[in-house]
C-alpha cells in the first residue's frame, strides 16, 4: 500500500497559530518535506521545528527564485520524484507550507505532480492576509464589499486598475515593488486608507500606515487597502 501525501499549512509564523491537525500530523511524521529558497533555510520548517520528531527523515527541496520558470520547475520535478519514492515504499509524507498550502503555496506544484498517482490530503493553515488583518485590527471586507488579492509584481497600470476597481484589496509580494504600490495609492487617493504589515504574528512584526512604510519591504509583508469610512461600524 502506498503512503499518503499531506500538504500541511503551518500558518504565518507564530508556532501557536499552527492548527491542532497540523501539529498532530507533524508530530507523528516519519518523513517531512519542505521547499526552501535555494541555499537558504526553510521558514515553514522553522515555525514547527519543535514539533518535528527526532529521527524523522527530511526531504529538502531547493527552489531557485528566478524569473525563469524552468529552474523552479526542475526543482519541483526532483522534489516530487523523491517524495514519490517514499510514498511508493508505504511511508506517509508531511509537506510543510507556510501560510495555507493552496494560497500562493508551493505545495500546489508538488500536488500537481503527485495527485494523479497518490492519495493527497490538504490541511489548511492561517493564511497571511488573515494574519495581517488581525495584526492591523483591520477587517478585510464587510457586508457587500468585494476583496481582491493582488500581486505587487504586476505592471503599474494593471496594479492601479485592479486596486481602483474594488472596495478592499490585499497587495502581496511587495519587496522592491513597495514604491510602485505607494505611487498607485497616491494617485487613487487611498494612501490614507492603506496599512503596511510586515512579519505578522512574529516578534518583529511591524504595522504602520503605508505612508510611513520603508522604501523596500521584506518578503513577508503586504498592504491592506480599504475604501470608505469604517463600513463595519
Amino acid at each position: 500500500m502506498t503512503g499518503t501525501l499531506y500538504g500541511v499549512g503551518v500558518g504565518p509564523g507564530a508556532p501557536d497559530l499552527v492548527t491542532l491537525r497540523a501539529a498532530r500530523l507533524i508530530g507523528g511524521a516519519a518523513v517531512i518535506a519542505y521547499p526552501t529558497l535555494a541555499g537558504g533555510d526553510s521558514f515553514a520548517r522553522s515555525i514547527v521545528a519543535g514539533m518535528i520528531p527526532a529521527g524523522a527523515e527530511e526531504i529538502r527541496i531547493d527552489v531557485p527564485m528566478t524569473e525563469a520558470r524552468a529552474p523552479a520547475q526542475a526543482a519541483y520535478d526532483d522534489g516530487a520524484a523523491r517524495i514519490a519514492e517514499r510514498l511508493e515504499a508505504g511511508a506517509d509524507v508531511v509537506c510543510l507550507c507556510e501560510g495555507d498550502p493552496l494560497f500562493y503555496g508551493s505545495f500546489m506544484y508538488l500536488m500537481a505532480r503527485l495527485a494523479a498517482g497518490y492519495r493527497v490530503e490538504v490541511v489548511p493553515g492561517v493564511a497571511s492576509p488573515a494574519a495581517c488583518a488581525a495584526a492591523a485590527r483591520r477587517p478585510l471586507a464587510a457586508r457587500n464589499e468585494g476583496l481582491a488579492v493582488i500581486p505587487a509584481t504586476l505592471p503599474e497600470e494593471a496594479l492601479e486598475a485592479r486596486i481602483g476597481a474594488v472596495e478592499s484589496a490585499v497587495v502581496m509580494k511587495l519587496g522592491r515593488h513597495l514604491g510602485k504600490v505607494r505611487r498607485v495609492t497616491d494617485r487613487l487617493g487611498l494612501t490614507g486608507r492603506a496599512v503596511y504589515v510586515a512579519r505578522a504574528s512574529l516578534p518583529d512584526e511591524v504595522v504602520c500606515p503605508l505612508a510611513e512604510a520603508p522604501a523596500i519591504a521584506p518578503y513577508f509583508s503586504m498592504v491592506l487597502v480599504t475604501r470608505g469610512d469604517d463600513p463595519w461600524l
